[in-house]
């Protein structure tokens, strides 16, 4: 690789306490004008070094017959949050990594919503047995085709933020993500609309680069004729040890690069959205599926989760419409005897009682009288 292509992690601020900011100031500013940053230091060592324990245990090992039959992408299901490691489901919901997200998109933790966790693995090998699908070398690409229904928002009003939590070190297995920086409003990679590439309108979705780049050559040579001279020769590697993060987004290019031969490479992958942002799809199934499970992992996840980590999930935030007197007790049966400390609703319910308590009180008649009285007006003939 050229020297000054490879794109070095930066140090996490280390606060201590539940508040305070994580991510400096630089990195905030990278991810909203270049569109990624690279940090290490977002989550703790021991619950990085758990979560990859768990995860080797549930995929096939490297240079098995089994790692060399996967060649796509995602777990199958299989880590899919929530999943039965603890581990990984408490680095989906780590406060650091919530106010983290918070920051990037200048939004109160509550106003989150989680709609994609997910740990897969990568093998590196010799050959491509997925033929136009396969994941070893991918097209340069943006994610938003299969996370939203729309398109994403202009550059300065982002909506969602994409993670990457490498769980190897890329001196061992390679693999490095690819990604290209914007420049500016005028940057010609990222005009507008973003639909140069396999998936989007009617060119069909390749995910292999040489079979991408092909196809667009037959189909589209003028998009592919783009893509060479505005992309891959503009592309940056992101250097990652166990541990870094890769912040990015729906409208970042980026791409996955091919692992050495026999290695194994993990990665948590996550997506966070803004509350109101309700065309960007949850990836997985709901997050409630999960509560027909006998071991009870979400029960009890939602039970002992924070506020702040609730309302990620979905979970009616503290001050809610939804929240009264019955519903509390109702959701105090369900998950009282695995502790949940219903406290906070019950507290924002009197609070917002007594503010209406204190409000002077009009009858409905009164409240529509201005409004029927005016439609009742016929607007004044002129001339």
């Amino acid at each position: 690789m050229r020297s000054g292509k490879w794109l070095e992690p930066g140090e996490a601020l280390q606060q201590k306490g539940e508040r305070g900011d994580v991510l400096t100031t630089a990195q905030v500013i990278g991810w909203r004008e270049r569109g990624f940053a690279l940090v290490d230091g977002v989550f703790p060592r021991e619950l990085l070094a758990q979560a990859r324990e768990d995860a080797l245990a549930v995929f096939p090992s490297a240079g098995s017959d089994a790692a060399d039959a996967v060649n796509d992408f995602g777990s199958s299901g299989k880590m899919e949050f929530s999943t039965s490691s603890a581990a990984v489901n408490d680095l989906t919901l780590h406060p650091r990594l919530l106010r983290a997200v918070a920051q990037l998109l200048g939004l109160e933790t509550t106003e989150l919503r989680l709609t994609q966790s997910d740990l897969w693995p990568k093998y590196g090998r010799a050959w491509k047995s997925g033929g136009e699908g396969d994941n070893t070398d991918q097209r340069m690409h943006v994610d938003y085709p299969n996370h939203t229904l729309v398109h994403p928002p202009p550059w300065n009003r982002p909506e969602a933020v994409e993670i990457l939590v490498y769980l190897s070190d890329r001196t061992a297995c390679g693999g490095a993500t690819a990604l290209v920086a914007r420049t500016g409003a005028g940057d010609p990679a990222y005009c507008w609309p973003m639909d140069r590439t396999p998936g989007v309108g009617t060119l069909e979705w390749r995910n292999d680069r040489a079979a991408a780049e092909a196809y667009l050559e037959r189909q589209a040579p003028e998009v592919a004729r783009w893509r060479a001279e505005h992309l891959y020769p503009r592309e940056v590697m992101a250097d990652y040890r166990m541990g870094t993060t890769l912040f990015y987004r729906h409208d970042t290019w980026h791409r996955g690069t091919p692992l050495e031969p026999g290695a194994l490479r993990l990665t948590l992958n996550m997506t966070f959205r803004n509350a109101e942002s309700e065309w960007i799809s949850t990836l997985s199934r709901g997050w409630s599926w999960a509560m027909y499970r006998p071991s009870l992992v979400m029960e009890r996840l939602i039970a002992r989760a924070s506020v702040e980590q609730r309302c990620v999930l979905g979970f009616p935030r503290p001050g809610h419409s939804y929240w009264t007197q019955a519903t509390i007790a109702a959701v105090q049966a369900r998950y009282g005897a695995l502790g949940i400390d219903m406290t906070p609703y019950q507290h924002a319910l009197t609070v917002r009682l007594a503010d209406m308590a204190r409000r002077p009180q009009s009858s409905a008649a009164q409240q529509k009288l201005p409004r029927n009285r005016e439609r009742r007006t016929k607007p004044k003939r002129h001339g």
